[in-house]
């Protein structure tokens, strides 16, 4: 786990400038998140605390996820003991993974009482307590009870104990004589594992980078260190040290080639070489805030919208075996000029034919030559009931030709809306984004209204950007707010982007009238194709125009549109570069 006590130690110390602060709000936006608005001298500060299992963390956070109409009992019970409390100290355990946040607050009987608020970040068995002045435990976000762990017991009214702990050294106050002791008498194993061992609060992504500092690379085992490997082990550690205590720590993210993130830590991380990417941000929180936001941005929205993923899957598939099966049955309808042909036969050859024959054998005059052509009768009917036969079926292949063509064209068009609206789902980073795409398809027909009487949030605003020659670029998060933007929003002097037959959103540049320097096009460019189907593309397509050269055809679903007099300008995304320029 990369989130070790260490880090929580360099969290910790990022944090003081709380201390003194007062609670403002307190916010729940899931079962295993709280949100701690504190007013400080030097402004609001929002403090995150989870203690979800793969993500648990504490940090002082910019962002502001959504939170629930009916906040839940434990946020409620945190506003009552909490509120209006003054942050009086932040305490660790040595390097264990545990913040002590303790509050001076008032009670119900007026007087001034202390409330810890325990954050243990410990994994799948993380919680957040809240702790009385008598040191016993008012609730927790995770209540856990005999049958869940016969060891520790977390339950209201129980007195708060410590989880149990090894007796390991902190490598922040052990002389390196106590640490040459310790790795003399652990069994032995490689370095890393052993230093795992032998120290609290380091995660294996630190013990793997002290190991790969002694050995140059190398891998090593805990009982072939000596000599120079020693000394260069206790100079890192006594080097991350140094880093730790003084604050002057190198907090960085590694990540992999597809952007995958993988960890991080508040040393440079050396360990990965060319095989992973390194990323490196100014604070903990930055960091944390960065990894975890980005690391379970696509986790979230799946989670969210599961049902309208699968709904929108399912209707793809349905869409395209209707295309196809369409496709089928037009290109049965080309043979039509036969039937024309036979009908004609039978009539020109009526005096022949009797009732009862099972075929006609006759010229076929439509072609050079008149060759001999057989065609097949039904012997039940008579031989103008056979010709006026091949005449329905021409009329019936006629027909299906012009409706299999509109029906053809209105489910490709379907399966390009579908795809637009699957775009912007896996796009949307926030529950009101999944909302306003639920209203879309549920005025498009696609799915029933909510049971909820309540009244849906406001939409957003469309996504801000600011080019780096100061023009405002804004960009829609669905597809009625594409429309919006482009067909009211924007002015006639206002340009156009889009990704070239790639889905995607509208992005409008307000150019106020003048028109905008190649760097701000080429800025809005980028901007379209990251925020598009085509994102993880190496070069992508994208049309420009004046707004007023861009139409709504008459009843085209959402954001669909038609434009001229454009050009295309072919661009790499960069999403680090959007991520700079967005307000």
């Amino acid at each position: 786990m990369a989130l070790d006590g260490a880090f929580l130690y360099a969290v910790k110390n990022e944090l003081q400038p709380l201390i003194g602060g007062r609670v403002e709000k307190v916010f729940q936006p899931s079962r295993e998140e709280i949100i701690i608005s504190i007013r400080t001298r030097g402004g609001s500060k929002k403090l995150y605390i989870s203690a979800n299992a793969g993500s648990a963390r504490v940090h002082m956070t910019e962002k502001q996820p959504d939170n629930p109409q009916t906040p839940p009992m434990f946020c409620m019970l945190m506003r009552k003991r909490l509120g209006s409390g003054k942050l009086i100290d932040i305490r660790q355990d040595g390097l264990e993974r545990i913040l002590f946040l303790d509050f001076e607050c008032v009670n119900e009987l007026g007087d001034i009482v202390t409330v810890t608020f325990a954050c243990e970040i410990m994994g799948r068995c993380s919680n957040l307590i809240i702790i009385d002045s008598s040191g016993r435990i008012v609730d927790s976000i995770k209540r856990v009870d005999e049958e869940m762990s016969r060891e520790r017991l977390v339950l209201p009214g129980m007195k708060y104990a410590l989880p149990p702990r090894d007796e390991r050294l902190n490598f922040l106050t052990a002389a390196p004589e106590e640490i040459v002791k310790r790795l003399r008498e652990t069994p032995p194993a490689e370095l890393s594992k052993a230093l795992i061992r032998i120290f609290e609060g380091i995660s294996p992504v630190l013990a793997r980078e002290w190991t790969f500092f002694a050995g140059r690379g190398v891998h090593l085992q805990s009982d072939t260190i000596d000599g120079d490997l020693l000394e260069r082990l206790l100079y890192i550690i006594k080097k991350t040290k140094n880093q730790l205590t003084s604050g002057e720590c190198c907090f960085s993210a590694a990540s992999t080639k597809e952007g995958l993130l993988k960890d991080f830590s508040f040393i440079r991380l050396n360990q990965f070489g060319t095989l992973m990417y390194t990323k490196e941000l100014p604070s903990a929180s930055e960091l944390l805030d960065y990894f975890y936001f980005e690391r379970d941005k696509a986790a979230r929205t799946k989670q969210r919208a599961n049902d309208l993923f699968k709904l929108l899957v399912n209707l793809t598939e349905r869409t395209s075996r209707r295309i196809a099966a369409q496709k089928t049955e037009l290109a049965a309808c080309a043979d039509k000029e036969r039937f024309k042909l036979c009908g004609d036969i039978i009539s020109a050859n009526m005096y022949s034919v009797k009732k009862g024959d099972s075929s006609l054998t006759a010229d076929n005059f439509y072609e050079e030559g008149c060759p001999k052509i057989t065609i097949e009768l039904d012997v039940r009917k008579t031989p103008s009931q056979n010709a006026q036969h091949y005449y329905n079926e021409y009329k019936k292949c006629v027909t299906a030709e012009k409706i299999l063509a509109v029906q053809i064209e209105k489910g490709e068009e379907e399966l390009q809306y579908l795809d637009s609206v699957f775009d912007a789902l896996t796009r949307a980073d926030s529950e009101n984004d999944i909302i306003q795409l639920r209203l879309e398809l549920h005025e498009q027909g696609y799915i029933k209204s909510g049971r909820s009487k309540a009244k849906p949030p406001k939409a957003l605003p469309p996504i801000e950007y600011k080019s780096s020659d100061g023009y405002t670029v804004l960009v829609g998060r669905n597809n009625i707010q594409n429309d919006k933007l482009t067909l009211k929003f924007a002015e006639k002097s206002d340009i156009w982007l889009h990704t070239q037959t790639i889905t995607g959103s509208h992005v409008i540049i307000v150019t106020d009238g003048g028109y905008p320097p190649d760097r701000t096009i080429e800025e809005a460019a980028v901007i379209a194709a990251v925020n598009s189907k085509g994102r993880d593309s190496t070069l992508v397509p994208v049309d420009y125009c004046l707004a007023k050269y861009v139409k709504k055809p008459s009843g085209a679903k959402p954001g669909k549109v038609i434009f001229t007099n454009y050009k295309t300008a072919f661009v790499k995304p960069d999403e680090e570069l959007a991520n700079k320029l967005r307000v």
